[in-house]
């Protein structure tokens, strides 16, 4: 097997690895990333590895700086909030010889058009909020993705790996692992591994085919398919579907759907600003009042009292 690009990075001294906090600090998935990276630039030294840290503002202004690495960095609760000088910083972000992004900062690149054809990890609670132009990146259910010189992460959690697997790759399994003692981390996930793990770990590998289906339907909250779509893609009959649902989930395919698609509105409607009739188009409701009266029978209140809550607040 021939060595990751990231190996040559090694060779750097100093390698000078950028963090842009577009994020809040005290998520997982900036600590995630950032302690691992901290931890070991103490470990191999200064003149060995910096990482800088640079609000999207300083970021795009410092353009006498160079960096070997850069990782625009943001939870996915700042999906919404993109920078004003988003363009000007992705422009930044590229030329660097390694780039990428983190959690939200995967959907920003994403929707700039310059991950198209490129192996992505964009987080699947985000899935539904990429535009048309991100729908050319090739996006995959994995923690993280190293597609040549791009790197993404779905972060949370998974920063954490990403983070742990990039010191492994540049300095080795030996600083790696006393990275992993100091933080208490026993296992380090490979790229690999599923972002959706909930039902994995209730059914371990028995249930692929389950497994499969609810990522399918995570993976298609705007244009939402049908359920003999879903067994046709998973490659079982409806019925064998809709007993596997019955018997493991105490639901069918549609009524489960149905409300992966309400609990995603629901979220929309408490942490953006999008209107109301946005948010039902954006989770494959056509019809207003069948938005609003799907989701009062679930809630017990309609979208327009959802966000009126979410106002008082």
């Amino acid at each position: 097997m021939s060595p990751s690009p990231l190996a040559r990075l090694a060779r750097e001294q100093p390698l000078r690895i950028l963090l842009i906090q577009a994020g809040e600090p005290d998520t997982l998935t900036w600590s995630g990333l950032y302690q691992p990276l901290r931890l070991a630039a103490k470990i191999v030294g200064p003149d060995k590895l910096h990482v800088d840290v640079r609000s999207p503002d300083k970021f795009a202004a410092d353009s006498a700086r160079h960096w070997h690495l850069v990782l625009l960095v943001a939870d996915e609760a700042q999906a919404s909030l993109k920078p004003a000088n988003s363009r000007k910083l992705i422009e930044r972000c590229r030329a660097a010889p390694f780039w990428g992004g983190v959690g939200a900062g995967v959907l920003w690149l994403a929707d700039a058009g310059v991950l198209n054809g490129v192996r992505t990890a964009l987080p699947w609670a985000l899935y539904a909020d990429a535009d048309s132009v991100a729908d050319h990146a090739i996006f995959t259910p994995h923690l993280f993705e190293m597609d040549e010189h791009r790197l993404t992460c779905c972060g949370g959690g998974a920063s954490a790996d990403f983070a742990l697997t990039l010191v492994e790759m540049i300095y080795g399994a030996a600083v790696q692992a006393q990275i992993k003692e100091a933080l208490c981390i026993d296992r380090v996930r490979g790229k690999e591994e599923r972002q959706r793990v909930a039902l994995q770990a209730r059914f371990g590998a028995l249930q692929p085919k389950l497994t499969e289906a609810v990522t399918l339907m995570e993976a298609n909250i705007e244009e939402p398919l049908s359920t003999d779509d879903i067994a046709n893609l998973v490659g079982i009959s409806r019925r064998q579907l809709e007993r596997l649902f019955k018997q493991y989930l105490g639901s069918l395919p549609s009524r489960y759907y149905l409300e992966l698609r309400l609990q995603r509105a629901r979220q929309l409607l408490r942490d953006t600003h999008h209107s109301i009739v946005q948010v039902g188009l954006m989770c494959g409701f056509s019809s207003g009042s069948h938005f609003s009266t799907a989701f009062g029978a679930l809630f017990g209140n309609t979208p327009r009292e959802e966000r009126q809550r979410k106002l008082s607040a």
